[in-house]
């Protein structure tokens, strides 16, 4: 396990880099898992990808939030082996109950997904696209409680040595979901052809062996099968939970605005136009899946930061979270070069933009992916700089600042611009990159502040 002690920056740019890797690299596989289902989806019609993109942008904020509070293990499990290298009580009390609250938070989701039709409506979405979603949402919601423990998992492997874990697991997922999309969607290999059912019940059976599989991996491991994590598992602690809920629900508040500023987007963009709408669904699954590497560098600095923070090293907190930044802006450059480039080969993995039928959702795809390329740089930042800020335990304030950002600044500024002006959809999406902007140089001033508030951590 990494040592607490003083490191130069270089070889804090190693060791981020070591966690940060196969993290990235997990999360650009999960969203080829979702990619998998816009490509089969879209497949469908514009009308089936219209209304499963309203159902995912539900669901995808309800992830967000049910992870942001199980997350909070992640610093507790850093902090405490920062401390003490061998804290294996400590670490499964953690685990243990970031998997009660992956169950309870879980359970409450798929409750809520049920009402997701009469959500759609009350929004102003058509009744068509409101029934066809809410259907889709009711069956896909199943997925939350495997997906959200498959997740506190993934924490834990993460933060005792075990990133590439994520990334097998997640890259056999791809083959798991494909396969059931294929059969299952289109009626193959003896199946019957389900269409948008069909490819809730693929996500279902992908997040159940996903769970699965972490659960092998973690018995099959010698240094984290002596974690126990799984023994016991209806024993309480008290005290643990009440810290994590703490750190969690700000993490969550934090995660729920963000994701909450693009699904509120996309019920704007439902009020726009479809045309509007299904290009905003492939132009936000591109502008996505560049920000899964920030943001598991985001993750990485957690991890790094929480090591330094719990082992009591000031000057290792800073190089662990300065190492992360330039690690995410090098990477987001390249991305934001990449969009500006060649964004109608970026766009044809997911449409065929040759297609005469397809000129309106290509025309408008291209446009947001321009926006995308602006605010590639702001996007990273503050994944980045959040996660470290979650390494020394602070949450609550910079969940305040992601609200101010996120929603005052940037919601504002969609639906003036988006509904308000001729701009339409593009108006929509300089408010993204309004609120991402604004939330970057809120969270930057924090961490750039960090000592005045964490000092009491040190004496």
């Amino acid at each position: 396990m990494p040592s607490a002690q003083p490191r130069p920056f270089r070889a804090e740019l190693r060791a981020t880099l070591q966690i940060a890797g196969p993290l990235a690299l997990a999360n650009l596989l999960q969203m080829a898992v979702y990619a998998t289902d816009v490509m089969f989806v879209a497949r469908l019609g514009q009308q089936a990808l219209a209304a499963s993109s309203l159902a995912v942008a539900l669901i995808a904020v309800l992830m967000m939030g049910l992870n942001g509070v199980t997350s909070a293990c992640a610093p507790l499990i850093a902090a405490d082996i920062g401390r003490r290298s061998n804290a294996v009580r400590e670490v499964r009390r953690s685990t243990r109950m970031a998997l009660w609250l992956a169950v309870a938070f879980g359970l409450a989701g798929i409750a809520l997904c049920q009402f997701a039709t009469e959500f759609m409506l009350a929004t102003g979405q058509k009744p068509e696209l409101a029934q066809q979603g809410g259907g889709f949402l009711a069956i896909l919601s199943i997925s939350v409680l495997p997906m959200a423990v498959a997740n506190v998992l993934r924490t834990f492997v993460s933060a005792l040595g075990r990133p590439v874990f994520a990334t097998v697991i997640t890259a056999v997922s791809i083959l798991v979901n494909a396969l059931g999309d294929y059969a299952l969607v289109f009626g193959h290999f003896g199946a019957p052809a389900l269409g948008l059912t069909g490819a809730a019940l693929a996500s279902i059976i992908t997040a159940t062996s996903t769970a699965l599989a972490y659960v092998v991996a973690i018995l099959a491991d010698r240094n984290l099968r002596r974690f126990r994590v799984f023994g016991r598992w209806w024993r309480p602690e008290w005290q643990r939970l009440r810290r994590m809920l703490v750190l969690g629900l700000p993490i969550a508040g934090t995660l729920v605005a963000e994701g909450g500023l693009f699904s509120s987007a996309a019920f704007v963009m439902g009020r726009v136009g479809e045309a509007q709408l299904a290009a905003h669904t492939v132009a936000l699954q591109i502008a996505a899946f560049a920000f899964q590497v920030p943001f598991g560098i985001g993750q990485a600095a957690t991890i790094r930061v929480g090591y330094h923070y719990g082992g009591g090293n000031r000057e290792g907190v800073g190089h662990a979270g300065w190492a992360s930044i330039v690690i995410g802006m090098a990477f987001m450059s390249v991305s934001a070069l990449a969009m500006f480039a060649v964004p109608r080969l970026i766009l044809s993995a997911y449409v065929d933009v040759s297609d005469p039928a397809n000129a309106a959702l290509t025309g408008y795809a291209l446009s947001y992916l321009f926006i995308a390329a602006i605010f590639q740089l702001s996007d990273g930042l503050q994944a980045v700089v959040a996660g470290a800020l979650r390494g020394i335990q602070d949450t609550r304030v910079p969940m305040i600042m992601a609200l101010i950002g996120y929603w005052f600044a940037g919601f504002a500024a969609s639906i003036v611009l988006g509904l308000f002006t001729p701009l339409g959809g593009v108006g929509v999406w300089i408010g993204l990159a309004v609120g991402l902007t604004a939330a970057a140089a809120l969270l930057m001033v924090r961490w750039h502040r960090r000592e005045r508030f964490y000092a009491l951590a040190f004496t």
